[in-house]
């Protein structure tokens, strides 16, 4: 075979080669999972820097996918990107505020399609009024790119809380996604598994036992009112969960009612309501959570990462 020959069956080959697997909305094999998380991390800091420039409706509904859901304050959750804004509507001071903020960590499955972050907010008001925040978004990556399918924020007090990125949840290295759905549903039904089993060990060994046995070293916690920065770590969160507990079970109890789950299986969310055990003195009938899961693999136990 003459030279000329070889290079031009080269050249063929070339031509016909697939492109890079990130081009048709799946991961490249050769990304790294750093590199994969930064991508996701340079779109929440688009949005955000989009958002600054916008009002607060307009500045978070970019991000959101058509099914996201919210939790919200006496309505358990919006459900749907139009149900969103119009539960954001509803507050008059959203529309003319701005909010823009800073992801302080991230996490993503080995699949490149799932993932989160976790951060800080700044709301400003046209008077310049300002509102300190923090939020937890969890992730699907779609054909238009990054979007935010559970979504919420609360407010903090102010005080200085520290904008460097902590430690990222990455795998161990990326896997091709699967589009088969006996495996997501077998994925998506071990993790609704382990979220009820957290629940009825909670009401053996208690409350802060339970968020202890079920978060991982590294699990964050949105923390309470009077909280500047997120709670890190299960044996804090535990301990912040148990005030005002009994010394042995629990006073409440919960089930997902919606899983999302990575094809890879190793990162997911779940979706319900904590009821109380006995009628609230408010005749409260619970409140929405969503809670960030992860696993080192499809055959180790779930362990809540951010919730």
């Amino acid at each position: 075979m003459t030279r000329h020959a070889r290079r031009a069956i080269v050249g063929i080959l070339l031509l016909c080669a697939p492109g890079p697997a990130h081009s048709q909305g799946r991961v490249s094999a050769a990304l790294t999972p750093q590199a994969a998380l930064d991508d996701l991390l340079k779109a929440d800091r688009g949005f955000s820097a989009a958002s600054a420039a916008s009002d607060l409706v307009a500045g978070l509904s970019e991000m959101f996918a058509d099914d996201v859901v919210m939790p919200i304050p006496g309505r358990l959750f919006a459900e749907g990107k139009a149900k969103v804004i119009e539960a954001l509507r509803l507050v008059s001071d959203n529309l003319t505020a701005r909010v823009e903020w800073t992801p302080v960590r991230g996490g993503l499955s080995a699949d490149g399609q799932h993932g989160f972050t976790l951060g800080f907010m700044t709301l400003r008001q046209p008077d310049g009024t300002r509102v300190p925040l923090k939020y937890i978004s969890y992730w699907v990556k779609r054909p238009e790119g990054w979007r935010v399918v559970a979504y919420k924020r609360a407010r903090r007090p102010e005080g200085d809380v520290s904008l460097d990125l902590m430690p990222p949840a990455l795998p161990a290295r990326m896997v091709a996604a699967s589009s088969d759905p006996a495996v997501i549903a077998g994925f998506r039904d071990s993790l609704d598994q382990a979220e009820r089993a957290f629940s009825a060990e909670a009401q053996d060994v208690g409350l802060g036992a339970a968020f202890v046995k079920y978060g991982s070293a590294d699990a964050i916690n949105m923390g309470d009112a009077n909280s500047p920065g997120f709670v890190v770590g299960s044996e804090n969160i535990g301990r912040t969960v148990s005030a005002g507990q009994p010394a042995t079970g629990s006073s409440l109890s919960w089930a997902p009612d919606r899983v999302i789950v990575a094809s890879s299986g190793d990162l997911g969310v779940t979706i319900g309501v904590i009821h109380p055990n006995a009628p609230a003195s408010d005749g409260s009938q619970g409140f929405p959570f969503f809670t960030i899961w992860r696993r080192a693999s499809p055959s180790a136990p779930w362990r809540y990462v951010a919730e």
